[in-house]
């Protein structure tokens, strides 16, 4: 029996490989996904053990879950020389770390930018743990005199420099920029993962990061020989001040190797949605292709019961097939994968994100995982065809009748509308009631009404059907009207192979309107509340220097200057996001809504409050409430109460000084400019370029700049999703080609009897191409549809975040709706050029 089922499979190589494509590519992301991101560990953590000590002295940040920026507390200098007299100590360094230092290349182009950091530190000769050296000099030598500095080698080689060269960087610390000669290039073992590193001489680095004074982000204490990291932190913990602990380096690594892959667990999130979406578009294809063959080969399976195969033996080599496809399937998209995870580093490297100096991670348990998750979804999707072929009496069999009856639609309707009302039931849960990883609610409600939706497009499909039949009778005559009918004769099988089109248009329909929803809302915020002329911010997203606002208030029309900046504070351990305003310029912010109280009456002790945030915590004006920010903790004063605002939408709202109080940096994450109303505005937006002409960190942007700006991340976000969206589609053109050479062979002598009765080749043609539209039109419809009903209800979800306008893009969708018809007459090509090659007196002939 198996060397049957072998043979069988061996005639058909080419329909089963189309099969096993949706597998591979499914497998492919899995596959994919898992090497990349155990890739991305692997240099993080290599990163991470270079850059700890034996034990690590840094600020304590509190008992919190705070996923803060890096820390800008800092350390007095005097505490280095108390550390290196620790017992079992052997030496204490002390380092300066700056996470907004960015060097500009001979080109004038910034190194670096979103994603990877530019990093500026002072030099030490201190060993990293266990005696490492993190930094080998490959060339010049190190610092030791304000105005030198040594670039990592990746940055030198981006910018150009060479040693005896003066560089050029920017920073977001009191100077805003700097130049100094390079006399040194250094290297990491493993690389940076694309950062940027800018060593500097101790003093310099203080000068420009700790405002001039005697001060270390942390410090490194070196173990002597004999004593363990433990047994060190244990006595170094002894001496330490309050608000200041130590971690062993081990510690330290692990923290902050894991604070980097949560935050870019994303990542494996995002590609493994894609693969799921991919292996359950495939799963159609499976199961129709399976169908199909089951139905065709009715006749060799009825003589195989015949001479006394059971049923479970029959049903056993239709498994077997189907095994065989996902072994091949997932051993070839498992090699894919390593392709795929090739492709992410090199674009990931092209935002900044370089990996090339760490080799690509295969791990057991992605072999196992890829392997696994073909299989079992090849064999799902077989299981049904396969036990409809070992359930049919071998004398039922020898008809060769592939009609279902009603009972099975019946069934299908059932089960299907059951899926339907509990996936809408899990997507309202997860959208509008408050339920932990809402996601999860969400994702499984949408696969819920897909599923479900899939199984009743039979029934749901038939208004679409009938509607296109009525155009193309009109328009194509005979020829229409057998395409309308073969596209009825199964009603399950033209179902099945509509779904799974239906599937990837419903994401991008549904990606569609949120865009369009979140661009419009963007525009609605901008014409509200932007209020200035012009908006500088960072180009790489990064705090600037305060001394950049200080720049564009002496430029000549300006009449207003409001700096704007982004914290975060604890309060009692809970993280609360906290805006540092001017209050002698509030208005140029925007109208914020007050309850009680003024804006421009904060001071250095006050605070103002959301009016969702004093509810909860039940403050009021007059009320104190205690502020922590890496460390340090302070009382305010509530002296307002404010409401929702698109731009000053925090829990708590400080002035510049109070937030400075809590050692937050003089950085500045926007600053907002109006200009005098006799100036011209041309004129003044030139002047503020030529202001920042020596920091291409820092922009200028007028209002539909700034708007413009906003809208293309979400075009970004949109068209890497489409990309990626596109996959799906080509699956679904897969199942549609599949299907039609399918449906041809199994209607052969049909085709014989009509080009007998004078049907031509062109008209043959035709005919399926216009089969092959309406399978796509349907897709098209019931995803367009769906794809609308979830980006509303998304929309809705969000809009107390800011997604306040609701906005569909008919012409977009119609777009797509298009496409699907284009995709269906490529589809079509194929089937349609095979059909019209069969010779007629055999087509005739056929059994």
């Amino acid at each position: 029996m198996l060397r049957a089922s072998w043979k069988s499979l061996m005639a058909r190589k080419l329909r089963l490989f189309m099969s096993a494509f949706a597998i591979i590519l499914g497998v492919a992301f899995v596959a994919g996904s898992f090497v990349f991101t155990d890739t991305l560990g692997r240099s993080f953590d290599s990163i991470m053990s270079s850059t700890v000590g034996d034990v690590v002295v840094r600020p304590a940040v509190g008992d919190t879950d705070l996923e803060e920026e890096p820390s800008t507390a800092t350390l007095p200098g005097s505490l280095v020389a108390t550390l290196a007299k620790t017992p079992g100590a052997a030496r204490a360094d002390g380092n300066i770390t700056n996470f907004g230092t960015f060097v500009v290349g001979k080109n004038g182009k910034l190194i670096g930018g979103f994603g990877p950091p530019g990093i500026g530190v002072n030099f030490t000769d201190g060993p990293a743990a266990k005696g490492l050296q993190p930094w080998s000099l490959t060339l010049g030598d190190w610092p030791d005199a304000p105005g030198e500095v040594v670039l990592d080698d990746k940055t030198a080689d981006k910018a150009g420099y060479l040693v005896g060269e003066k560089v050029n960087i920017v920073t977001s610390g009191s100077q805003p920029q700097v130049e100094a000669r390079l006399v040194g290039i250094a290297s990491m073992d493993g690389g940076l993962a694309g950062a940027s590193v800018t060593i500097f001489e101790t003093s310099q680095a203080q000068q420009l990061f700790t405002e001039g004074k005697d001060l270390y982000s942390d410090i490194w204490v070196t173990a002597a020989d004999g004593t363990s990291q433990q047994e060190l932190r244990d006595a170094v913990a002894a001496s330490l001040p309050q608000g200041v602990e130590a971690v062993t380096g081990d510690t330290a690594a692990d923290q902050a190797a894991s604070d980097v892959q949560e935050a870019l667990g994303f990542i494996t999130t995002f590609l493994l949605i894609f693969a799921g979406v991919a292996l359950v578009v495939g799963s159609f294809l499976i199961v129709n292709t399976f169908s199909i063959l089951v139905a065709q080969r009715s006749r060799e399976l009825a003589l195989f019961r015949a001479l006394g195969s059971t049923r479970r033996q029959v049903a056993r080599s239709v498994l077997f097939e189907a095994f065989v496809i996902g072994l091949v399937g997932s051993v070839i998209g498992l090699g894919m994968g390593i392709v795929i995870a090739m492709g992410i580093r090199v674009l990931f490297g092209r935002f900044g994100l370089d990996l090339s100096e760490q080799a690509l991670i295969i791990e057991p348990r992605t072999i196992v995982v890829s392997l696994v998750v073909g299989l079992v979804v090849t064999l799902v999707a077989a299981y049904l065809p396969a036990r409809k072929a070992g359930k049919v009496p071998p004398v039922a069999a020898m008809r060769d009748d592939a009609v279902l009856a009603e009972s099975g639609m019946r069934g299908r309707t059932i089960v299907g509308s059951f899926l339907t009302v509990v996936g809408a039931a899990l997507l309202g849960t997860g959208l509008f009631v408050d339920v932990p990883n809402p996601t999860y609610w969400v994702g499984g409600g949408i696969l819920g009404v897909v599923l479900g939706v899939a199984l009743i497009s039979p029934l749901v499909g038939r208004p679409v059907i009938a509607g296109i039949g009525w155009i193309y009778r009109r328009v194509f005559g005979a020829v229409g009207l057998m395409a309308q009918q073969n596209a009825q004769r199964n009603p399950r099988r033209t179902g099945a192979t509509a779904s799974a089109l239906m599937i990837g248009v419903t994401l991008v329909s549904m990606m569609a309107v949120f865009g369009a929803s979140a661009k419009a809302s963007i525009d609605k915020a901008v014409n509200r509340e932007f209020v200035a002329d012009y908006v500088v911010s960072s180009a790489v997203g990064m705090p600037f220097s305060s001394e950049v606002t200080n720049r564009l208030t002496r430029v000549e029309g300006v009449e207003e200057v409001a700096a704007f900046r982004w914290d975060a504070v604890s309060v009692k351990g809970d993280r609360a996001g906290a805006i540092g305003i001017d209050p002698d310029h509030v208005g140029v912010l925007g109208p914020t809504p007050m309850v009680t109280g003024r804006l421009d009456a904060l001071t250095p002790t006050s605070v103002s409050v959301s009016q969702e945030r004093a509810t909860a915590d039940s403050l009021a004006v007059g009320s104190t409430v205690e502020l922590t920010r890496s460390g340090t903790t302070k009382p305010f004063t509530v002296s307002a109460v404010h409401g929702e605002s698109a731009l000053l939408d925090s829990d708590f709202l400080l002035s510049h000084a109070a937030l400075e109080s809590l050692g937050a940096p003089k950085t500045d994450s926007f600053v907002f400019v109006t200009r005098k109303a006799e100036t011209v505005p041309a004129q003044v937006a030139r002047d503020l370029d030529r202001a920042l002409a020596d920091l291409p960190v820092v922009t200028v942007k007028d209002q539909d700049e700034f708007a413009d700006e906003q809208r293309s991340q979400i075009n970004q976000m949109l068209y890497l999703i489409y990309a990626l969206l596109g996959l799906a589609v080509i699956i679904a053109i897969l199942g549609i080609i599949n299907t039609l050479a399918l449906s041809v062979i199994e209607r052969t002598r049909e085709i014989g009897l009509l080009r007998a009765v004078g049907l031509s080749r062109r008209q043959l043609k035709r005919m399926l191409r216009l089969e092959s539209i309406v399978i796509a039109l349907l897709g098209a419809a019931l995803g367009v549809g769906l794809g609308v009903a979830f980006g509303v209800a998304l929309q809705r979800s969000l809009s107390d975040d800011g997604i306040d306008v609701l906005a569909v893009p008919w012409p977009q969708l119609a777009l797509f709706v298009g496409l699907a018809g284009l995709v269906g007459i490529l589809a079509a090509w194929w089937p349609g050029w095979r059909a019209a090659k069969l010779d007629i007196l055999r087509a005739v002939t056929t059994e």
